[in-house]
């Protein structure tokens, strides 16, 4: 989320700064990394059902996923109701 807000992509916001109580920063992953990254907890989970626009099986907060070498090449998008 932070290297989204510092790139300026559109419809990611951060409102809260990561601190898991916005939902401003609703990505959706594609289904070869939603595998991957695993299911949202209990909390993001509870965050997802506030986002703009549509829910989705892969939908993530962008703010609950740390980058890492282990996700290189993630794929990310941003739903097209946030833009």
């Amino acid at each position: 989320m932070r290297a989204a807000c510092d790139a300026g992509v559109p419809g990611i916001h951060g409102d809260c700064g990561g601190a898991l109580a916005c939902a401003t920063c609703h990505v959706a992953t594609d289904p070869v990394w939603a595998e991957r990254l695993g299911p949202p907890g209990p909390l993001e989970d509870e965050m997802l059902d506030m986002v703009d626009g549509e829910r989705t099986p892969t939908s993530r907060l962008s703010c609950q996923i740390l980058a890492s070498e282990e996700l290189e090449g993630l794929i990310l998008i941003v739903p097209p109701a946030v833009l």
